[in-house]
């Protein structure tokens, strides 16, 4: 197989914004399918889940499809309920990849923008399928167009714009996500987002008396969606490396051998 990740690079130069965007959506779809197939043992019989999932792909690119919910992490199920066609704010990585770890589990693909420091080995360790994430870390000033484009084929996209978009650009790109049947996840301020998730508390445990490892993390987070707000406490992760509503306390090993 190929590399589980991929980078994708290219130049609009001075393309139209239309133009530009239809040449980003040539160029994911054909690193897709170059991830899509093992050109070592190519199969003349491709299996209904792979011809199911293009079919997908083709209704997505002629904006045929319609709102539906997406898939969330056993542990978010009580946050948020994750629409397409809606987009969401986070102030913290951590957040985003959470978000994006129910619909990758489910089979959606995932892409990433503008955001060279989210470590890959950690969103793995969120649950999110590498070999269906498609990476573009500095689009520059064409992040707006890089990510209309990803959504033809990734159902959803986060993105940290390098400068907070202004109020058209989140209307049209809206206007593309409900076309397109995906969802937006900025990792930053966004115009007029479904909902808003930050981190207002977080600790970290598992250190004992000056030894021991980090081995959980629990935090507070506020969401934010129709002029309400919640507060609900969750493990970012927990001991067993999963995402779930804190209901108890963790003790840290030499305090629980120190009885």
């Amino acid at each position: 197989m190929h590399k589980p990740t991929t980078t994708l690079y290219w130049d609009y130069g001075g393309l139209g914004q239309d133009r530009a965007i239809s040449n980003a959506c040539v160029s994911v779809v054909l690193t897709m399918l170059e991830c899509m197939f093992d050109y070592e043992r190519v199969s003349s019989q491709p299996t209904p889940s792979r011809i199911h999932e293009l079919q997908q792909r083709v209704q997505r690119m002629q904006g045929s499809a319609i709102s539906r919910s997406l898939e969330s992490v056993p542990g978010l199920s009580g946050v948020i309920q994750l629409r397409t066609g809606e987009a969401y704010a986070v102030d913290s990585p951590s957040l985003a990849m959470a978000l994006a770890a129910g619909p990758s589990q489910a089979g959606e693909w995932i892409g990433i923008v503008g955001a060279p420091d989210l470590g890959l080995e950690a969103a793995a360790g969120f649950g999110i399928d590498l070999e269906r994430t498609v990476v573009v870390p500095r689009p520059g000033e064409l992040w707006l167009s890089v990510t209309a484009g990803l959504l033809d084929v990734a159902s959803m996209v986060i993105v940290k714009p390098p400068v907070p978009a202004s109020a058209q650009q989140a209307e049209r790109l809206k206007a593309r996500l409900r076309m397109k049947d995906a969802a937006l996840v900025c990792w930053g301020e966004w115009p007029r987002s479904e909902a808003t998730l930050t981190l207002t508390e977080s600790s970290w445990h598992g250190l004992g008396r000056g030894h021991g490892r980090l081995t959980a993390r629990s935090v507070v987070v506020s969401v934010r969606q129709g002029g309400a707000v919640r507060r609900i406490q969750l493990w970012l992760p927990g001991l067993d490396q999963q995402i779930a509503e804190l209901d108890h306390v963790v003790v840290p090993l030499a305090m629980a051998q120190a009885g």
